[in-house]
């Protein structure tokens, strides 16, 4: 396993890195993805050689959310494949890396698949190899143009439900370019009303305990020059009682066939306060992330974190001091529990947002008819 680390230098801004990139320096093939642990104190990116340390990069959070895993996971599979490694340990490493996310099955398996296919096809291990690469690289283009969708579709249904624009959107966790091939998917939203002129603000959810709000959202906000707020989770419920929020929008790691949400933990309570308080709570997330697999959120298997991410504070430190340190918030030996998502039933959710469009009301049939039909237009 090779695995390295190169700061950026200090003369490029934000939008010139992307979140994960393939290249191809004269030692062999890499796949370079932007540190999320470090930011926003600096951008240093990741350069994994194979297939192990980018299972690392994604156990530690260096690389997350549910499309961009998708994208990571089909990328790893080529980067076995082009680098001689066992293609199938690579894609069974990938796929348990993290098991909420349904994406990076998804993507892994597609890698996989045009592997296997061309290997048939010609025997030879160059060709499966470029196959494997060309899926990865399809499925990056695709999420970057579905992105673009799912912010079109997501705005015309805020304007149908909020008329007169002036939106006041909050948000959970993170949506934007560090979980996609685009500009993401909640997020891309919200910047997709920013730059029309219908956004008056975006409310940031901290998103405890590893602050991806705080730390990821809020700077993807502040380099677009959005009006953003931040507050603490348990804010949340002081905000809607002040009629503050217009509208919740959140992403998604797995919709189940029922329209069950698996996201990131916390929206489940924010879905519970926007019901009470009458405010529509979109999901917004490719169709990859609908599993017909999964028939409800009681079978969506939930990922259980490491202790220590609650009882320490976890601060990005620099590169000079390792990646973050971790300041105790708790009596030694405290038991935590972590859960990484919660499931929000459908019930709760007033649409889910594809780049096919929305489902509303969220059901079986309706997510069903969408699936459907995304699968015709893949195929047409």
């Amino acid at each position: 396993m090779a695995d390295q680390q190169a700061q950026t230098g200090e003369d490029i801004r934000p939008t010139d890195i992307p979140a994960i990139r393939w290249e191809e320096p004269p030692e062999g093939p890499v796949l370079v993805l932007l540190d999320q642990t470090r930011l926003p104190a600096e951008e240093v990116e990741l350069v994994c050689t194979d297939a192990s340390a980018l299972v690392e990069a994604i156990r530690s959070l260096a690389v997350r959310g549910a499309p961009l895993l998708g994208i990571a996971g089909a990328y790893g599979v080529a980067l076995a494949a082009v680098r001689g490694f066992d293609v199938d340990e690579a894609a069974k490493a990938l796929q348990s890396a993290r098991p909420t996310a349904v994406n990076l099955s998804v993507g892994v398996r597609r890698a996989q698949s045009a592997h296997r296919a061309a290997l048939a096809r010609s025997g030879e291990p160059e060709d499966a190899a470029a196959a494997a690469l060309a899926a990865a690289r399809a499925l990056h283009r695709e999420d970057a143009e579905a992105s673009v969708r799912m912010a079109e579709h997501g705005l015309a249904l805020l304007d149908e439900l909020l008329p007169g624009g002036g939106h006041r959107i909050l948000t959970h966790c993170n949506t934007g370019s560090l979980v996609s091939g685009g500009e993401g998917t909640a997020f891309a939203v919200a910047l997709h009303a920013h730059r029309a002129g219908r956004l008056r603000r975006l409310w940031v959810d901290e998103t405890r305990p590893l602050l991806q709000g705080a730390r990821l959202t809020a700077y993807e906000a502040a380099r677009s020059g959005m009006s953003y707020t931040l507050l603490t989770d348990n804010a949340a419920g002081s905000l809607f009682a002040a009629g503050e929020v217009d509208a919740v929008l959140i992403g998604a790691d797995r919709i189940a066939a029922d329209g069950s949400v698996a996201n990131k933990v916390g929206s489940y309570p924010l879905a519970v306060l926007a019901r009470y308080h009458h405010v529509p709570l979109i999901v917004v997330a490719p169709v990859t992330t609908v599993d017909p697999d999964t028939p409800d959120g009681a079978a969506i298997e939930v990922e259980q974190r490491p202790g220590y991410e609650v009882t320490e504070v976890t601060v990005p430190q620099g590169a000079a001091a390792g990646a973050v340190g971790g300041v105790p918030v708790a009596p030694l030996g405290t038991q935590a529990y972590n859960p990484a998502f919660d499931v929000t039933p459908p019930e709760l959710v007033t649409a889910i947002v594809t780049e096919e469009g929305a489902v509303s009301p969220v059901t079986a049939e309706g997510l069903a008819e969408l699936f459907e039909r995304s699968r015709r237009a893949t195929v047409d």
